[in-house]
C-alpha cells in the first residue's frame, strides 16, 4: 500500500509546493513509484510538473465530485517522471459544491483506494488554508509533512497546525500522524534561524528531518521552466537537499534499499544543524 503524505502548512510562502514537486521527482530518482496530487486551485504544482493547467479537460475537481476516477484524470509528468492528478482554477468551486455531498471530508480518500497499490508514495499538495480541500487531503493521508521557515511567525503557525492535525485525528482520521517537520529556505548564517531550528529539535525531536532545504536560486527558477530542480540543475544545493530528503523519507519505509548521501551527511554534521 502507498505511503500517503499530505504536504501542508496553513501559512503560505513556506515552500510547500516546491517541496511537493521536488520531493516527488527526487523519490522517483531513488526508484520509488510516485503519484503527486495537486489539491490547490492555483495549480502551481501542476505547472511546476510541466503540465499546462489551462488546457486540462479533467482535474482533481472531477475526482472530488465523483464524476471521474483517479485513473481517468491522472497524467504523466514527463519533466518530473512521476504521475500527477492536476488542478486548475476550476477547483475553487469545489468548496461550495462539496458542502451538500455525502462524505464530503473523505471523497479523496475513497477515490485513492483504486490506485493505492500502484505506488510507493502518494504526495498531496494542500492549499495554504484550512478548508474542505485541505481537510480532504488530511483525511486521505497517513501522515503529514510540514514545510516551514525558521522564523517566529512560523512557530506560532505551527502550533495551530499541530492542533488541526489533532482534531482531524480525533474526528475523521484516527491514523493521521506528523511524518516530519522540514526546515525550508534555511540560512545557517542567520542566528534567529538557528535558534528556531534548535527549538524545533528540542520540542519535536526525531520528527524534525535531518535534511534542511537551503535558500537556492535554482529552486526558484525551476518552476518557470515547468520542471523540478533535479532536471534544471542536478548539482545545485537545492537539488542535493531534496534528493537527501527523499533518501531520508524512503529509509523510514524501505531501510534496506536506500544508500545515504555521505557528502551531504558530512555537511549536516559540519554545520551542526
Amino acid at each position: 500500500m502507498a505511503k500517503i503524505l499530505a504536504v501542508t502548512n496553513q501559512k503560505g510562502g513556506v515552500g510547500k509546493t516546491t517541496t511537493s514537486v521536488n520531493l516527488a521527482a527526487s523519490l522517483e530518482a531513488v526508484k520509488r513509484r510516485v503519484l503527486l496530487i495537486d489539491l490547490d486551485p492555483q495549480g502551481n504544482a501542476t505547472m511546476g510538473s510541466g503540465v499546462d493547467k489551462s488546457g486540462l479537460q479533467h482535474t482533481v475537481y472531477q475526482v472530488l465530485l465523483g464524476s471521474k476516477s483517479v485513473v481517468d484524470v491522472r497524467v504523466s509528468s514527463t519533466s518530473g517522471k512521476y504521475d500527477l492528478i492536476p488542478a486548475n482554477r476550476e477547483l475553487a468551486g469545489a468548496e461550495i459544491e462539496l458542502i451538500d455531498l455525502p462524505g464530503r471530508e473523505t471523497r479523496l480518500r475513497e477515490a485513492l483506494q483504486e490506485v493505492e497499490r500502484e505506488y510507493d508514495f502518494i504526495l498531496i499538495d494542500c492549499p495554504p488554508a484550512l478548508n474542505l480541500l485541505t481537510l480532504n487531503g488530511l483525511c486521505a493521508a497517513k501522515a503529514v509533512v510540514i514545510p516551514m521557515q525558521c522564523e517566529y511567525y512560523a512557530l506560532e503557525g505551527l502550533s495551530d497546525l499541530v492542533n488541526t492535525v489533532k482534531k482531524v485525528r480525533a474526528h475523521f482520521n484516527s491514523t493521521l500522524e506528523i511524518e516530519g517537520l522540514l526546515r525550508t529556505m534555511f540560512d545557517p548564517r542567520n542566528i534567529l534561524a538557528q535558534q528556531v531550528s534548535d527549538q524545533l529539535q528540542q520540542y519535536f525531536g526525531d520528527r524534525v528531518y535531518r535534511t534542511v532545504i537551503p535558500r537556492n536560486v535554482r529552486l526558484a527558477e525551476a518552476p518557470s521552466f515547468g520542471i523540478p530542480a533535479l532536471y534544471h540543475d542536478r548539482l545545485s544545493k537545492g537539488t542535493r537537499a531534496y534528493l537527501a530528503l527523499a533518501r531520508e523519507i524512503s529509509a523510514r519505509y524501505f531501510p534496506e534499499s536506500v544508500k545515504p548521501d555521505q557528502q551531504y551527511e558530512q555537511k549536516l554534521e559540519a554545520q551542526k544543524i
